[in-house]
């Protein structure tokens, strides 16, 4: 892929973009009018989370500026209730563009996983987390953005 014109088409099709129209639930954290952030259901780490925008983008390649604009103060404010629910000592944020360079959901979005020192990361197909434990999690992000400074 050299150029834009290179980049496949979005399709709407895709898990992010019916758990955005509500066709498929999710264990949601919060959202504005222009993204949302949810708990991924196959964890890294406790505390795992996708931030996605509303907008359809299939991943950074594509992303208009206005839409990148809105997100990543997002995402930082996520990573910041991700890092106090979870007592971490670091946040990886992770974004994959095209197959080759890891995405297998073909909607721009953001992995934020608290880390801890000297524990290793789970491997992403490792398994679906159970929705307990999931809604559980949410409800520790969701506790943290109260006083998390709004950007």
């Amino acid at each position: 892929m050299n150029d834009m014109t290179d980049i496949p088409a979005y399709d709407d099709g895709n898990i992010f973009a019916k758990i955005l129209r509500g066709e498929i639930p999710s264990h949601k954290v919060y959202e504005n009018d222009d993204c949302i952030a949810f708990m991924d259901v196959m964890p890294q780490a406790p505390g795992h989370t996708l931030v996605v925008p509303k907008a359809p983008s299939r991943n950074l390649l594509d992303a208009d500026n206005d839409t990148l604009r809105k997100l990543l103060p997002f995402v930082r404010r996520i990573a910041r209730a991700v890092e106090t629910a979870f007592d971490a000592d670091g946040i990886t944020i992770n974004q994959f563009n095209e197959a080759a360079g890891g995405q297998t959901v073909f909607h721009l979005h953001f992995h934020v996983i608290p880390r801890h020192d000297g524990v290793a990361l789970k491997r992403h197909e490792g398994g679906m987390e159970s929705t307990d434990v999931l809604e559980a999690n949410a409800d520790k992000i969701r506790t943290a953005l109260k006083t998390t400074p709004k950007d």
